[in-house]
C-alpha cells in the first residue's frame, strides 16, 4: 500500500484507493506517519482533532479512529496502544513524505558535488510526489502546525532544482516558472535572485535590475529589513557581468586532436593503408577494424593512417585506449566522459548515468566529421557506444578478436611484414649504413624477429641505445632460443608481457592449448587433434594467435617459444 500526505490524505493500494471515513480520520492516520514511529499521546491527538476543545469521549473516539484505520487497512498497519498514547511502525510502508525527503536529500547532495544533471532529475522526481497542498482534508489544526514545514521542505527542494537547472544553462526555460513563483512568494530571496540570473542570462537586464529593486523596497516597506547576502550579491554581479553563462570548460572552442604522436619511422603495409584512406573518404563510413595477433603493429598502423588523413577530419580526432595499462577493461562511462568532455561539455555538466552520456555523445557527433579510434578491444559491446550512428564521422578499431568488429564493418587481418618489409623498418630505425656494413648479421636479426614490427622495434631501439654494439652482437643474443625472449625487452616494449596480455583473456582451456602448443613444436596436424580441441585451435586462429594453413595449424615461433615457457598443462588435455 502506498500513503500519501504531500495533498490530500490518500491510501491506494495499486488502482485501488481506501475508503477514509472524514478529516478526523485522515489526521490520526497523518499524524502518525509524521511522527516516524514516535510515540503520539492522547494530548498530542487531542490538540490536532480538536484545537484542546477536548470533547469528554475523546479517548474513546480516539480509540475508535485507531480501530477503524487497523480494519480498513487489514493489517498493513501495526498500530500500537501504549500508556501515553499510540505508535505505529512505518519501516516497512511507502509514504509518499519520506521518499520526498531521501529524494531530496540526495539532490541537494548531487547538487552540492556539482553533478547538475542527476541533481535535476532526482528534484524533479522528488517534487513530483506532491499533489496539492500537503495534508489538504486534514483538520485545520493539523495543517496549521504541520503544513509550514512540509511547506518549506518543498519550496528548499524546488530552489535546488532551479539551482540545478540555472547550472545546466537552462534559463530560458525557467524565466517563465520564476516569474509566477515570485509573484506568489515576493519574499522569497533566493528565487527572486533565481530569476534575476535567468533575465540576464535571457539578455534582459533592465528586467533583473527592476525585480531586485522590487524585492528590496517590499523586504524595507513590509519587514523594515535590507536585502540579504544572497540577494545582495546577486545583484552586485549582475551589475559587473559574473551573472553570465557558467563557464564552458578548458575544451570549450577546442578542437579535438587526441592522436598519439605518429612514428615517423613508420614503413611498410602499404596495401592496407591505401585500403584504409579510401575507406575512410567515403561519404558515410563504414567501421574500420584491425585484427591480428599481438605485436603485428594494429596500434601502430591505426594511429598512422588517422595522422595520414587528418584533414579530412575537421571537426577533430578522438582516440581511447579501451584497456588499462593492468590490463582491465575501462569502464565506459569513464571513456565518454572524456570524450564529451574534450567536445566541450564542462565535466560539472557530465551526464551521469551511462545511457545519458551515449544519447548526448552521439547527439553531438551528428553533426560532426570527426575520426574516432578505439585501441585493443575484446567485445562489440565496449565499441558500439562509441560508433557513429549517422553521418560523415569515421571510426578506426584495433582488436585481437574478430567478436569484436562490429556488423558491416571493413576487416583488415595483418600478417608479419614481408622481408623487405622488414628490412625498411629496422632501417629506418638503426640507420641504413649500420645495416649495410653487416649483411650476415642484418640477416640474422630479421630472421629471429620473425617480420613482427614489435619484435623489429624493440631489436632496433636496442641497436640504437647501444651504439657500441655490433649488429653482430644484437644476432648472438637473439640466436639462443631459450634467451630470445628475455633479449627481446627494451625500456616499455616488452615482447613476453605484450603476449602475455593476449593470453591472460582467454579461458582456461584456450590457456591450456596454447601451453600444449608450446611443448609440441609450431605445427600440428589437424587429423591427430580432438573435436573441442580442434575448436578452439579454430578460436585460436580466429584470435591471430595460430595460422591455419591446410590441414596444419602454425604458431608464429616468437609466440611459439614464449607458449614454450608456459608449461605443459599436464592432466588438462587428452593426447
Amino acid at each position: 500500500m502506498e500513503f500519501r500526505i504531500l495533498g490530500p490524505i490518500r491510501v491506494t493500494d495499486g488502482d485501488h484507493e481506501e475508503a477514509l471515513r472524514g478529516a478526523k480520520q485522515r489526521t490520526v492516520l497523518a499524524t502518525l506517519l509524521l511522527a516516524g514511529g514516535r510515540v503520539v499521546s492522547d494530548e498530542q491527538l487531542t490538540e490536532r482533532l480538536w484545537d484542546w476543545h477536548r470533547p469528554a469521549t475523546a479517548s474513546a473516539q480516539i480509540y475508535t479512529y485507531v480501530s477503524r484505520l487497523r480494519k480498513l487497512l487489514r493489517g498493513e498497519l501495526v498500530i500500537n496502544r501504549l500508556t501515553t498514547g499510540y505508535q505505529m511502525n512505518i519501516d516497512d510502508l511507502d509514504c509518499d513524505h519520506v521518499r520526498f525527503e531521501e529524494l531530496s536529500q540526495a539532490g541537494a547532495e548531487a547538487l552540492r558535488d556539482g553533478r547538475y544533471t542527476e541533481a535535476a532529475a532526482v528534484l524533479r522526481r522528488a517534487l513530483g510526489l506532491w499533489r496539492g497542498r500537503a495534508l489538504e482534508d486534514a483538520t485545520a489544526r493539523l495543517i496549521e502546525m504541520e503544513g509550514p514545514r512540509l511547506q518549506e521542505a518543498r519550496m528548499t527542494a524546488l530552489e535546488a532544482r532551479i539551482e540545478a537547472d540555472l547550472a545546466l544553462g537552462r534559463h530560458r526555460q525557467l524565466t517563465a516558472e520564476l516569474t509566477g513563483l515570485v509573484a506568489s512568494n515576493p519574499l522569497r530571496e533566493r528565487l527572486r535572485a533565481q530569476l534575476m540570473t535567468a533575465l540576464y542570462r535571457c539578455d534582459r537586464q533592465a528586467e533583473a535590475v527592476a525585480a531586485y529593486h522590487e524585492g528590496r523596497t517590499l523586504l524595507v516597506e513590509e519587514l523594515g529589513v535590507d536585502p540579504g547576502r544572497e540577494l545582495t550579491e546577486t545583484y552586485q554581479q549582475l551589475l559587473t557581468g559574473a551573472l553570465a553563462l557558467p563557464r564552458a570548460g578548458a575544451w570549450s572552442g577546442v578542437t579535438p586532436a587526441m592522436l598519439p604522436r605518429d612514428l615517423g619511422d613508420f614503413t611498410g603495409r602499404e596495401p592496407e593503408r591505401a585500403s584504409i584512406a579510401a575507406w575512410l573518404r567515403a561519404k558515410s563510413p563504414e567501421p574500420i577494424v584491425i585484427t591480428g595477433m599481438p605485436g603485428i603493429g594494429k596500434t601502430m598502423l591505426a594511429v598512422h593512417a588517422a595522422h595520414a588523413d587528418a584533414t579530412s577530419f575537421p571537426d577533430g580526432h578522438l582516440f581511447a585506449e579501451l584497456h588499462s595499462p593492468a590490463d582491465q577493461p575501462r569502464r565506459l562511462e569513464e571513456v565518454l566522459g572524456g570524450f564529451l568532455v574534450a567536445l566541450g561539455t564542462p565535466p560539472q555538466m557530465l551526464p551521469t548515468g551511462l545511457d545519458w552520456r551515449i544519447q548526448l555523445y552521439r547527439s553531438l557527433l551528428a553533426t560532426k566529421r570527426m575520426l574516432i579510434v578505439l585501441d585493443d578491444a575484446e567485445t562489440l559491446e565496449q565499441v558500439q557506444p562509441f560508433l557513429p550512428t549517422s553521418g560523415p564521422s569515421a571510426a578506426i578499431i584495433t582488436t585481437q578478436t574478430p567478436a569484436a568488429a562490429p556488423p558491416g564493418s571493413r576487416v583488415l587481418n595483418l600478417d608479419p611484414l614481408t622481408p623487405q618489409q622488414a628490412r625498411e623498418l629496422l632501417g629506418a630505425i638503426v640507420g641504413e649504413r649500420r645495416l649495410q656494413a653487416e649483411q650476415q648479421a642484418t640477416g640474422e636479426v630479421l630472421r629471429y624477429c620473425g617480420g613482427m614490427p614489435m619484435a623489429l622495434r624493440i631489436a632496433g631501439a636496442r641497436l640504437v641505445a647501444n651504439p657500441g654494439w655490433r649488429v653482430a652482437d644484437l644476432a648472438d643474443r637473439l640466436h639462443p632460443v631459450d634467451r630470445r625472449m628475455d633479449e627481446l625487452h627494451a625500456g616499455d616494449l616488452d615482447l613476453r608481457q605484450r603476449l602475455q596480455r593476449g593470453y591472460s583473456r582467454l579461458d582456461v582451456a584456450h590457456q591450456a592449448v596454447m601451453r600444449r602448443l608450446g611443448q609440441s613444436g609450431t605445427t600440428v596436424r589437424d587429423e591427430y587433434i580432438a573435436v573441442d580441441v580442434a575448436q578452439i585451435l579454430d578460436e585460436l586462429t580466429e584470435r591471430g594467435l595460430l595460422n591455419a594453413a591446410g590441414p596444419r595449424y602454425r604458431m608464429h615461433e616468437l609466440m611459439y617459444l614464449w607458449a614454450n615457457g608456459l608449461g605443459d598443462p599436464v592432466g588438462e588435455l587428452s593426447s
